[in-house]
Protein backbone atom coordinates (compact mmCIF):
# COMPACT_ATOMS: atom_id res chain seq x y z
CA UNK A 1 0.00 0.00 0.00
CA UNK A 2 2.80 2.37 1.33
CA UNK A 3 4.93 1.50 -2.60
CA UNK A 4 1.50 2.40 -4.45
CA UNK A 5 0.82 5.83 -2.46
CA UNK A 6 4.65 6.42 -3.07
CA UNK A 7 4.13 5.84 -7.18
CA UNK A 8 1.08 7.59 -7.29
CA UNK A 9 2.81 11.11 -6.04
CA UNK A 10 5.63 10.50 -8.13
CA UNK A 11 3.88 10.43 -11.19
CA UNK A 12 1.26 13.17 -10.21
CA UNK A 13 4.68 15.18 -9.33
CA UNK A 14 5.76 14.60 -12.47
CA UNK A 15 2.28 14.77 -14.54
CA UNK A 16 2.62 18.45 -12.43
CA UNK A 17 6.00 19.18 -13.78
CA UNK A 18 5.14 18.50 -17.31
CA UNK A 19 2.20 20.67 -16.78
CA UNK A 20 4.51 23.54 -16.02
CA UNK A 21 6.80 22.54 -18.74
CA UNK A 22 4.03 22.94 -21.10
CA UNK A 23 2.40 26.28 -19.11
CA UNK A 24 6.12 27.69 -19.60
CA UNK A 25 6.40 26.45 -23.80
CA UNK A 26 2.89 28.23 -24.22
CA UNK A 27 4.23 31.67 -22.18
CA UNK A 28 7.27 31.36 -24.60
CA UNK A 29 5.54 31.19 -27.60
CA UNK A 30 3.51 33.94 -27.15
CA UNK A 31 6.11 36.24 -25.91
CA UNK A 32 9.42 34.98 -27.42
CA UNK A 33 9.17 37.18 -30.66
CA UNK A 34 8.45 40.21 -28.70
CA UNK A 35 12.26 39.52 -27.65
CA UNK A 36 13.73 38.12 -30.44
CA UNK A 37 12.17 39.14 -33.31
CA UNK A 38 14.57 36.57 -34.61
CA UNK A 39 13.53 33.27 -36.17
CA UNK A 40 14.02 30.09 -33.90
CA UNK A 41 15.24 31.53 -31.33
CA UNK A 42 13.38 31.31 -27.94
CA UNK A 43 14.30 31.90 -24.06
CA UNK A 44 14.27 28.08 -23.41
CA UNK A 45 11.83 28.75 -20.61
CA UNK A 46 10.40 24.75 -20.05
CA UNK A 47 14.28 23.99 -19.32
CA UNK A 48 13.41 25.46 -16.07
CA UNK A 49 10.64 22.39 -15.38
CA UNK A 50 13.48 20.18 -16.63
CA UNK A 51 16.21 21.26 -14.71
CA UNK A 52 14.02 20.72 -11.74
CA UNK A 53 13.01 16.97 -12.52
CA UNK A 54 17.26 16.65 -13.59
CA UNK A 55 18.08 18.03 -9.93
CA UNK A 56 15.32 16.76 -7.63
CA UNK A 57 13.71 13.63 -9.21
CA UNK A 58 15.96 12.19 -11.86
CA UNK A 59 17.94 11.12 -15.00
CA UNK A 60 14.66 8.81 -16.33
CA UNK A 61 12.30 11.76 -15.43
CA UNK A 62 13.68 14.58 -16.50
CA UNK A 63 13.89 12.59 -20.45
CA UNK A 64 10.39 11.38 -19.86
CA UNK A 65 8.58 15.04 -19.00
CA UNK A 66 11.14 16.52 -21.40
CA UNK A 67 9.49 14.22 -24.29
CA UNK A 68 5.82 14.02 -23.06
CA UNK A 69 6.24 18.32 -23.10
CA UNK A 70 7.48 18.08 -26.72
CA UNK A 71 4.96 16.05 -28.14
CA UNK A 72 2.37 17.71 -26.39
CA UNK A 73 3.63 21.35 -27.50
CA UNK A 74 3.92 20.27 -31.00
CA UNK A 75 0.29 19.03 -31.16
CA UNK A 76 -0.84 22.13 -29.62
CA UNK A 77 1.30 24.96 -30.77
CA UNK A 78 3.03 23.70 -34.02
CA UNK A 79 4.04 20.88 -35.99
CA UNK A 80 5.92 17.46 -37.40
CA UNK A 81 8.87 19.80 -38.70
CA UNK A 82 8.75 21.63 -35.12
CA UNK A 83 8.63 18.66 -32.97
CA UNK A 84 11.63 17.29 -35.24
CA UNK A 85 13.82 20.19 -34.32
CA UNK A 86 13.12 20.49 -30.49
CA UNK A 87 13.24 16.55 -30.32
CA UNK A 88 17.02 17.19 -31.81
CA UNK A 89 17.63 19.97 -29.41
CA UNK A 90 16.17 18.27 -26.39
CA UNK A 91 17.75 14.97 -26.92
CA UNK A 92 21.46 16.46 -27.31
CA UNK A 93 20.65 18.97 -24.86
CA UNK A 94 19.67 16.48 -22.12
CA UNK A 95 22.55 14.39 -23.01
CA UNK A 96 24.76 17.23 -22.26
CA UNK A 97 23.18 18.47 -19.37
CA UNK A 98 22.97 15.12 -17.30
CA UNK A 99 26.18 14.71 -18.41
CA UNK A 100 27.51 17.97 -16.59
CA UNK A 101 25.57 17.43 -13.57
CA UNK A 102 27.03 13.55 -13.05
CA UNK A 103 30.31 15.06 -13.74
CA UNK A 104 29.17 17.43 -10.21
CA UNK A 105 31.81 20.10 -11.32
CA UNK A 106 29.25 22.38 -12.86
CA UNK A 107 26.93 24.83 -11.17
CA UNK A 108 23.24 24.56 -12.43
CA UNK A 109 23.98 28.04 -14.21
CA UNK A 110 27.24 26.01 -16.88
CA UNK A 111 24.80 22.96 -17.00
CA UNK A 112 21.76 25.30 -18.07
CA UNK A 113 24.01 27.09 -20.25
CA UNK A 114 25.92 23.94 -21.84
CA UNK A 115 22.10 22.62 -21.98
CA UNK A 116 21.02 25.86 -24.36
CA UNK A 117 24.05 25.79 -26.42
CA UNK A 118 23.89 21.96 -26.91
CA UNK A 119 20.21 22.03 -28.13
CA UNK A 120 20.66 25.11 -30.54
CA UNK A 121 23.24 22.58 -32.21
CA UNK A 122 21.01 19.86 -32.36
CA UNK A 123 18.20 22.26 -34.00
CA UNK A 124 20.86 23.64 -36.91
CA UNK A 125 21.86 19.64 -37.17
CA UNK A 126 18.27 19.26 -38.39
CA UNK A 127 18.05 22.36 -40.20
CA UNK A 128 21.31 21.09 -41.95
CA UNK A 129 19.55 17.77 -43.31
CA UNK A 130 15.98 19.56 -43.97
CA UNK A 131 17.69 21.68 -46.00
CA UNK A 132 20.22 20.08 -47.20
CA UNK A 133 22.71 22.87 -46.93
CA UNK A 134 25.59 23.23 -44.46
CA UNK A 135 25.62 26.88 -45.14
CA UNK A 136 22.99 27.43 -42.17
CA UNK A 137 25.80 26.65 -39.73
CA UNK A 138 26.89 30.35 -39.96
CA UNK A 139 23.60 30.29 -37.78
CA UNK A 140 25.37 28.99 -35.04
CA UNK A 141 26.80 32.18 -34.56
CA UNK A 142 24.02 33.95 -33.64
CA UNK A 143 22.59 31.09 -32.02
CA UNK A 144 25.27 30.98 -29.65
CA UNK A 145 25.38 34.49 -28.05
CA UNK A 146 21.28 34.03 -27.55
CA UNK A 147 21.78 30.47 -26.46
CA UNK A 148 24.64 31.55 -23.72
CA UNK A 149 21.94 34.72 -22.78
CA UNK A 150 18.95 32.37 -22.13
CA UNK A 151 21.09 29.79 -20.88
CA UNK A 152 22.26 32.40 -17.99
CA UNK A 153 18.66 33.46 -17.50
CA UNK A 154 17.06 29.83 -17.06
CA UNK A 155 19.77 28.42 -15.02
CA UNK A 156 19.75 31.93 -13.00
CA UNK A 157 16.18 30.77 -12.39
CA UNK A 158 16.20 26.91 -12.06
CA UNK A 159 18.76 27.09 -9.29
CA UNK A 160 16.95 29.70 -7.53
CA UNK A 161 14.12 27.75 -7.50
CA UNK A 162 16.05 24.49 -7.11
CA UNK A 163 17.34 25.97 -3.60
CA UNK A 164 14.19 26.70 -2.86
CA UNK A 165 12.24 23.73 -3.20
CA UNK A 166 15.15 21.51 -1.71
CA UNK A 167 13.71 22.62 1.53
CA UNK A 168 10.84 19.97 0.58
CA UNK A 169 10.59 16.36 0.39
CA UNK A 170 9.75 14.96 -3.52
Amino acid sequence: MRDNRKRIKRITLLALFTSVALLLSYVEMLIGPLFTGVPGIKMGLPNIAIMLVLYRIGTKEAIAVSFIRIVISSILFGNITMFWYSVAGAALSLAVMILLKRIDSFSSLGVSVAGALAHNIGQILVAMLLMQTTQIGYYMIVLSITGTVSGIFVGLLGGFVIKRISKFEI
